[in-house]
């Protein structure tokens, strides 16, 4: 398995005195638990060579043509839904960042879901949004909802394409009510010229990694990196996830 020298000194600056297949064997541990044995970097670890893309053209130019496909396989998509099933309750508010014509919830009656994307057609086709908006995070991270908003937040496959995931993590947990979660869903399969530089070379538990950096530099709390990948399925599925601390834990 070759990697870049990039992350070799990447993660030797963060404290990680092994090889990279030593790295790799570490943080292969249950399924329910990538991230155990590792700890966090003192100081954010990205540079902004790590978040250039190959493409840097303008998003809205190579979003602007609607794709009305799923991007992973049937088994990938129900992994996913049953994991939100798992999590997602009656009443909740979702916001679903760089959303499309689906979101890959499953049957439960939300209070709202609002979806994020850069495709006006493929959002007006999700009929599990209850409202929606055009917007490029990567030309403005903010999000335009008040403190506390939604009970969940969460990205189906596009968090690599993030070029300021730090910005769009803390708002992130701005707008999550406390007690609220954010769950990052991402398979191996993904437009290559628009990711960033460093998930192209990395292994995809490492991944599991750097989106756990994002999580917790932002602020967020019990941090859990998993792989979901059904039975049978060709695609793999991850999720990273993390909780705003409840109100007793802000006191």
């Amino acid at each position: 398995m070759a990697f870049s020298v990039t992350l070799g000194l990447l993660l030797l600056t963060l404290g990680f005195a092994v090889d990279l297949q030593e790295l790799e064997t570490k943080i292969s541990g249950p399924k329910e638990d990538l991230l155990r044995g590792l700890l966090w970097p003192s100081a954010w670890p990205l540079r902004s060579e790590h978040l250039q893309r190959m493409d840097e053209s303008e998003d809205q130019e190579f979003y602007g043509q609607a794709r009305l496909v799923t991007h992973i396989d049937d088994a990938a998509i129900g992994a996913l839904r049953r994991y939100y099933e798992v999590h997602f309750h009656a009443g909740a508010a979702v916001l679903d960042l760089c959303s499309s014509w689906i979101s890959h919830f499953p049957a439960v009656r939300l209070a709202r879901a609002v979806g994020i994307g850069m495709n006006a057609d493929e959002l007006a086709r999700n009929e599990q949004l209850t409202e929606w908006t055009v917007k490029d995070l990567n030309k403005d991270p903010t999000l335009n909802f008040e403190d506390e908003t939604f009970d969940f937040v969460v990205n189906a496959v596009s968090v690599d394409y993030l070029v300021h995931p730090l910005e769009i993590f803390k708002e992130m947990l701005r707008v999550l009510k406390p007690g609220g979660m954010a769950i990052m869903g991402f398979s191996n399969r993904f437009f290559g010229t628009k990711a960033i530089k460093l998930w192209l070379e990395i292994s995809e538990l490492q991944r599991c990694q750097v989106v756990s950096w994002y999580f917790h530099f932002a602020g967020f709390r019990q941090i859990r990196a998993k792989e979901i990948t059904a039975k049978g399925g060709r695609d793999p599925m991850y999720v990273v996830e993390g909780v705003k601390a409840p109100i007793s834990d802000e006191l």
